[in-house]
């Protein structure tokens, strides 16, 4: 069996003589580690979080309900290789005895809730890391640029999300040629909702087969075997960032019921067509079940409307379609030695489709995109498109993906941001330009490179966008006495998003300011109605898509007949009395299931410590102007990979290893992180310590 040990983090390393061994020891750990989060996550994948959380809960089980997660995951399962199946079936052992071991020894939120974690089956990981993406690709965009074109017409774009938006990511890497060491260095952070426990789990997996040696070091999604996205297996690295392709598309379906009404119908190209039906029932904390009709036609899952309503929407994505969700990559990706060894592994990745930074200690390094994108006509790109219109099938996938090796004298930076014209195939939307513009200008003719100046990168907090709007919409106004010590404050300021500046408050309370006055506009009065399911709130706001857009917005000049500098002005009034820092409001804010859960469930108690960045800046640190200017997103891991020495290596999560909130490793992070610091990694099993079966 497994052995784990120890670092002075909390940091699990398992350690194993079998493949199989290895993936029960991972599973174990992590059941003990993450026992209610384990168990939170199961119940999303399955839409079964409502029967403990309440009706708060009720719109993230009707989506996964609807958009059948479960059957989609059990159709990767059983296409699975039966190697891979063995290796996910013995980390689902591993989960099943942890949840046992760990349920003895009570967890607070299941004692709160007075509920066992219930026992996994061998589909469930599938789902589960479903569930983690669902929402991470273009469905809920595609939503919005419909709703935005139905409200303002072709002026639409100038709402255009192509900037900070929910999902994001740094990665960059150098050739050796740059370095001290003469080797690669790869640095990166991936971007998402900061979540408490956190969405990624620091991990060591070392299997010593001689006839089939592992050791890696990454950042695993809990409930999921192996290392996905984020590792060092000492002769090679790699990290992603999302690659925002365009691989799900909305369909307008007409339904029907026929015959004697137990029967559905889709309307599709070629007519009438029968399509599978079912109900589902949702239990719900303190209330009345919900009864869910599951409709499934040849584009998807119907995840809106209803066949009494006689409309509803689909959804199409490619893992639905291929029944495969990747998995296959992921012993491979164990196993690779070498650049070339990561890049065949991720041919066999699906989605999310990721942007790779791969390099290796041959000096190595290369960019690749990684999953299944498929073709079809542009109107799919930017919308909801009819189900009965032929043009919209999908016909095949993109290949060859973009790709590129780097010299040894070279850099590479992705950040979510258009890459030219390689980039038009893949999406349709972007991130904004500045996180990838700024890394590109920090290693710009820069030689000698060390792991501690990629880690200064990290804590990089300048905002390119900020300095552009201050030119635009503050420069030469002429405010009231109370505006003018917020103008000149902010034309004093040097654009960093430091927690301790006060530049940075006066212009995050500008512009929180000009944000709600935008939105206020009579033009947008439509977007009170948001359209759609709250699940997909979020992405339907009005006020954090104007927070978006600012910059869009200030290179229109007068937008939707809007006299913007005019509300900048007045925003400048608005915002006296600022807070004293940006610190002072700029708090993270870790988000915790029982936060979206009846009232009578108060999350754990974490900190909220002061933090420098912002949404555009390298040190993301998300905030939404116009609501609120805490922290609830960003960085959810940092990490530099040193290719000359494991060991040289760092990283950093935003609160900890565990949690459960009683061990000392639940936020032992949190000061690291907070102060844009990072922690060594260790793999001389010599400084570790071996952890007692319990």
């Amino acid at each position: 069996m497994a052995r784990t040990y120890r670092d002075a983090w909390g940091v699990a390393h398992v350690r194993a003589t079998s493949l199989a061994d290895l993936a029960h020891g991972q599973g174990e750990v992590t059941a003990r580690d993450r026992t209610w989060q384990l168990e939170h996550l199961r119940r999303r994948a399955t839409g079964t979080t409502a029967e403990v959380l309440g009706a708060p809960a009720l719109p993230w089980d009707r989506l996964a309900r609807r958009t059948c997660l479960a059957d989609v995951a059990r159709r990767a399962h059983a296409g699975l290789a039966g190697e891979t199946r063995a290796f996910v079936a013995a980390y689902v052992r591993g989960v099943n005895e942890g949840l046992e071991t760990a349920g003895r020894g009570g967890v607070p939120e299941l004692d709160r809730l007075g509920i066992d974690a219930r026992p996994w089956e061998e589909w469930t990981p599938l789902a589960v890391f479903l569930a983690q993406h669902l929402l991470f690709a273009s469905l809920p965009g595609k939503l919005w640029a419909h709703r935005a074109r139905e409200v303002l017409g072709a002026d639409a774009r100038l709402l255009s999300h192509e900037g900070p938006s929910a999902s994001g990511s740094n990665a960059w890497a150098v050739g050796g040629d740059r370095t001290a060491t003469g080797a690669p260095l790869i640095g990166g952070d991936p971007h998402r909702v900061v979540e408490a426990p956190g969405v990624y789990q620091q991990v060591r997996l070392a299997c010593e087969d001689p006839a089939d040696p592992v050791d890696v070091v990454g950042l695993a999604f809990p409930g999921v075997p192996g290392v996905q996205h984020f590792a060092h297996a000492g002769e090679v690295a790699w990290a992603i960032t999302n690659g925002m392709a365009d691989y799900q598309d909305v369909y307008d379906e007409r339904l029907r019921r026929a015959g004697d009404g137990a029967a559905v119908e889709a309307l599709g190209p070629d007519g009438w067509e029968a399509v599978a039906a079912r109900t589902e029932t949702i239990a719900v904390r303190g209330a009345a079940p919900e009864t869910v009709e599951v409709v499934v036609t040849p584009r998807g899952p119907v995840f809106e409307g209803s066949v009494d309503a006689g409309t509803g929407l689909s959804v199409r994505f490619a893992s639905d379609v291929l029944g495969d969700l990747g998995f296959d990559a992921l012993l491979p990706l164990l196993r690779s030695r070498t650049v070339d060894d990561v890049d065949a592994a991720l041919d066999r990745w699906v989605e999310p489709v990721n942007n790779v930074v791969v390099a290796d200690t041959s000096g190595a390094v290369r960019y690749r995109l990684a999953g299944r994108i498929p073709l079809r006509d542009e109107a799919n790109r930017h919308g909801v498109v009819d189900a009965a219109d032929p043009a919209t099938a999908w016909a095949g996938w993109l290949d060859p993906l973009p790709r590129h090796d780097v010299p040894p004298d070279g850099q590479v930076v992705t950040a979510n941001e258009r890459r030219g014209p390689e980039s038009d195939p893949v999406g349709a939307t972007f991130a904004s330009p500045h996180r990838a513009r700024r890394i590109a200008a920090l290693l710009d003719g820069r030689d000698g490179l060390t792991g501690e100046y990629f880690a200064a990168i990290h804590d990089d907090d300048l905002s390119a966008q900020a300095l552009v709007l201050r030119d635009a919409l503050v420069e030469g106004q002429q405010p009231s006495a109370a505006g003018e010590a917020v103008r000149d404050a902010v034309l004093e300021w040097d654009g960093r998003m430091a927690a301790t500046s006060v530049g940075a408050a006066a212009y995050a309370a500008w512009r929180a300011a000009l944000v709600r006055r935008i939105a206020a506009e009579p033009v947008f009065a439509p977007f009170a109605d948001p359209r759609h399911d709250l699940v997909f709130l979020p992405w339907m706001d009005l006020v954090g898509r104007v927070g978006h857009a600012l910059e869009t917005l200030a290179a229109a000049g007068d937008p939707f007949g809007i006299d913007l500098r005019a509300l900048a002005r007045d925003a400048l009034d608005d915002a006296a009395g600022h807070p004293a820092t940006w610190g002072t409001t700029h708090v993270a804010t870790p988000v915790h299931a029982f936060e979206v859960a009846d009232a009578d469930l108060e999350p754990p108690y974490v900190p909220a410590l002061p933090v420098s960045g912002d949404s555009d800046c390298v040190r993301c640190t998300g905030s939404v102007p116009g609501w609120t200017d805490e922290c609830y997103r960003g960085s959810v891991a940092r990490y530099v990979w040193d290719l000359s020495d494991r060991q040289a290596s760092a990283w950093v999560v935003p609160l900890g290893t565990a949690g459960d909130p009683r061990s000392p490793h639940h936020r032992d992070q949190l000061p690291l992180w907070a102060a844009g610091r990072l922690a060594p990694v260790v793999t001389d099993w010599d400084r570790l310590t071996e952890e007692t079966p319990r």
